[in-house]
């Protein structure tokens, strides 16, 4: 089994958090690996901006998530994923989705439509509890 590490940012905005659609209509949260010598927190910006054109600041760690997945497209590996996850705030940049990642749109989806939109629970449990710890 491969194990993966990876951060991403949960990036608010007034009422709007970041999302980003990817090319079968699955709405997501911009994350990916942490690079060799790299932190958490540094990946998770960096991957907020590659994915999304979009500068933010860290507010605080908000927690990790680990999944299991099937790699169809290589063997049919098995992959253990761990994702840690940032509450963040823009600070400039222009929301532009990164195309050759696949993702098609990027925009601030409505606190009160991300439910809807959102594809993974465990993302969504990630915002509400963002949300809850903006304050």
């Amino acid at each position: 089994m491969k194990e993966i590490v990876s951060a991403g940012g949960i990036v608010l905005k007034g009422t709007g958090i970041l999302m980003l659609r990817k090319a079968n209509g699955d709405w997501v949260l911009p994350k990916g690996r942490i690079e060799e010598k790299e932190s958490d927190r540094h990946a998770a910006l960096r991957e907020v901006r590659e994915e999304t054109g979009i500068r933010a600041r860290v507010i605080r760690p908000i927690g990790e998530i680990e999944y299991r997945y099937v790699n169809i497209w290589y063997n049919d590996e098995t992959i253990q994923k761990t994702v840690f996850w940032f509450l963040m705030a823009e600070i400039g940049g222009r929301l532009m989705p990164q195309k050759n990642e696949g993702f098609i749109e990027a925009r601030y989806v409505s606190e009160d439509d991300f439910e809807a939109c959102a594809r993974h629970e465990d993302e969504k449990r990630m915002i509400r509890k963002a949300l809850a710890l903006r304050s």
